[in-house]
């Protein structure tokens, strides 16, 4: 390679502007880290067309932050950028301004949120091309118990309601053997405070699918705008349409989570997982990817059974209500609370007050931290995430096991 002074990349249409993008390819494939706008080596055509500028920069962010290897290099410089936004953009400096389509740019001026689309293609892939972890029982003295525990007497029951706490609740159980169902089950619909159920909601969705999830803040705007809660945030209402279908005496509201456990038969069922904000947005994101590549059902397998434990420790704050909708949280918390006052269901646990367990509070939800993704933040995370595990060559065709779903309204 020969060397030209330090400086910038070059003006727009230099014409040794795609010789030092070349080298500069070379240099991140390589593992080195330097940005596009102190690059001034040139080098050879080392490929047919250079790759864009948003999967070099991502390239050079891991090159940064850790050892991504070559398979992983090669991958990203491959790699496309998914779902709404710009195409693969050119250099600045290595390709001539042209009146049509986007302008080239300097990569480490792109908005994190364009590195995330390829990050997130990559990290989709590599979890459909490896074999999910392996569900039910997790012991041989669990599954040994398993049918004997269906043989004798135990509560029958159906965990519906917060999906995300009765998701949580089900998988748990499943694994120690005792799971729903049997014939006349009790159903037992899950909930809690309503900041807290609209927040389970959200994550519930963005670990899901079915269809495109918006950002937690425009989620959040559309349900206020319409009053629309969805049934896995009104308690009352899903109490109200199982009643229709099962009858009266089979229904009651699980408001403690601590009662739960006397409900199904265990000692203790562990809580739902609370994610940071940003491994909720990046499960959101990832799941807009997969949902290309699999089924709905099998998505959903992916992100809980595959995913999930891996941002577990993730850092960074709570997801929390948008402070200019507390008001509105705290009067619809209160309108629940006296629908609950005024239905006839059972409700099982005292936190509270039965009713209250339902509550807002002004002040708890002022004095909690705001919390929302940060795109920044959420780049870190698929980057250390690309980088725990070694990348696989090329998706396999992904086919989880498939448990019976139930019917979480």
């Amino acid at each position: 390679m020969s060397e030209r002074p330090s400086g910038p990349a070059g003006d727009p249409g230099d014409p040794e502007g795609e010789r030092r993008a070349w080298a500069w390819v070379a240099h991140l494939r390589e593992g080195g880290a330097t940005p596009w706008s102190q690059w001034a080596a040139t080098g050879e055509r080392s490929g047919r067309v250079l790759p864009g500028a948003q999967q070099l920069e991502l390239l050079r962010r891991l090159n940064v932050a850790g050892r991504p290897g070559r398979a992983l290099a090669r991958r990203v410089l491959e790699a496309s950028a998914p779902g709404r936004g710009r195409p693969d953009l050119e250099l600045l400096g290595a390709a001539p301004l042209s009146r049509f389509g986007p302008a080239p740019v300097d990569p480490a001026q792109l908005p994190a949120d364009e590195l995330i689309r390829v990050a997130t293609s990559l990290l989709a892939e590599d979890l459909v091309a490896r074999p999910l972890p392996a569900a039910g029982p997790t012991s041989v003295a669990a599954r040994l118990r398993t049918g004997a525990l269906l043989r004798r007497w135990r509560p029958r029951y159906r965990l519906v309601g917060d999906p995300w706490r009765a998701d949580a609740a089900r998988r748990h159980l499943v694994a120690a053997g005792r799971p729903p169902g049997g014939p006349d089950p009790t159903v037992l619909v899950l909930g809690g405070g309503l900041s807290l159920m609209l927040v389970d909601l959200w994550t519930d969705r963005a670990f899901s699918t079915g269809g495109p999830v918006p950002s937690w803040r425009s989620w959040m705007d559309t349900v206020v705008e319409t009053g629309r809660l969805g049934r896995g945030a009104d308690p009352v209402a899903s109490a109200r349409r199982w009643t229709a279908r099962v009858g009266p005496d089979r229904v009651r509201l699980v408001l403690d989570p601590t009662a739960l456990p006397g409900e199904v038969g265990v000692r203790r069922v562990p809580a739902a997982p609370r994610l940071s904000v940003d491994a909720i947005d990046l499960g959101r994101r990832v799941g807009g990817v997969l949902g290309l590549l699999v089924t709905p059902p099998e998505g959903r397998q992916v992100l809980r059974r595959a995913l999930l434990p891996r941002l577990l420790d993730a850092p960074g704050p709570l997801l929390g209500v948008p402070p200019e909708h507390h008001r509105w949280v705290v009067r619809r918390s209160r309108r629940l609370r006296d629908d609950l006052l005024a239905a006839p269901y059972p409700v099982v646990g005292t936190v509270l007050g039965p009713a209250d367990a339902l509550l807002d509070h002004p002040r708890r939800l002022a004095a909690a931290e705001p919390g929302e993704p940060h795109d920044d933040r959420v780049l870190d995370l698929a980057v250390r995430m690309l980088l725990e595990h070694p990348t696989a060559d090329r998706p396999t065709d992904h086919q989880p096991d498939s448990p019976t779903q139930e019917d979480p309204r």
